[in-house]
């Protein structure tokens, strides 16, 4: 089970949001890039990276910051908030991202979702937030008709090997995650799952590792990390050394 770190940007720093919700923004640092390169210099593999902006409006706001962050380190990151064309797809890719993330895209252009995977194969990963179920974009500001398990086996369908499941409830709450629906989306479809939202503590770790066996391969985390409730290099000896 892999940990990764999250970075989210908006307005040009690394910030938490509860729920998603912009009124209960937290501001961790001016320095994105020196947080992430915290996190590589703690053992990071991996470090999930955010455009709070883009998400909410489409586009890349923070690109300047994310070229910043992928030249910094030498680990991979994953990239999503906003990617809604191929053009912003391979601008990443072109920039060094590992893997880039559609969320809005996979709702309102399955189409460009489908070209993606084709095209990048396992540098595409699908990212569904769900809101009792539903599943929420731009920004978590909308919520859709569309069952969130119903578009992850569409996901599937499409090309797509991995997904990144956040129940949006438990996102930023520190409320621990919603380990059925995780576990629900893995085995009904076979994908590789990156779990978010709610870990709060090293038990929730424990409990996200446990359902590696379904197909969960990783777990990200942010407020925790931010506000110490999970000390980074333990949770790398708990959980990446099992």
């Amino acid at each position: 089970m892999i940990v990764i770190p999250a970075v989210d940007l908006r307005e040009g720093k690394c910030v938490r949001l509860v729920e998603g919700r912009i009124d209960r923004e937290t501001v961790y640092s001016d320095d994105p890039v020196a947080m992430a390169r915290q996190w590589e210099s703690q053992g990071a593999s991996w470090l999930h990276v955010v455009d709070l902006d883009g998400a909410f409006t489409g586009g890349l706001k923070n690109i300047g910051i994310i070229r910043e962050i992928i030249a910094a380190l030498s680990i991979p990151v994953e990239v999503g908030g906003g990617i809604r064309d191929m053009a912003a797809i391979e601008e990443l890719l072109g920039m060094g991202a590992k893997r880039v993330i559609l969320g809005t895209a996979a709702i309102v252009n399955p189409e460009l979702v489908a070209r993606a995977a084709e095209k990048y194969g396992e540098t595409i990963a699908v990212g569904i937030d769900a809101r009792d179920g539903k599943v929420a974009i731009e920004g978590w500001g909308v919520t859709s008709e569309k069952d969130a398990l119903e578009l992850a086996v569409q996901m599937k369908a499409r090309g797509v090997n991995r997904l990144v499941f956040t129940d949006i409830k438990r996102d930023g709450t520190l409320k621990g995650p919603n380990l059925a629906a995780t576990e629900r989306v893995a085995r009904v479809t076979g994908l590789k799952i990156i779990a978010a939202g709610g870990i709060s503590n090293m038990e929730d770790l424990i409990a996200v590792a446990g359902l590696e066996h379904a197909g969960v391969e990783a777990v990200i985390t942010g407020k925790a990390l931010y506000a110490g409730s999970i000390i980074f290099k333990d949770a790398l000896a708990l959980i990446e050394k099992r």
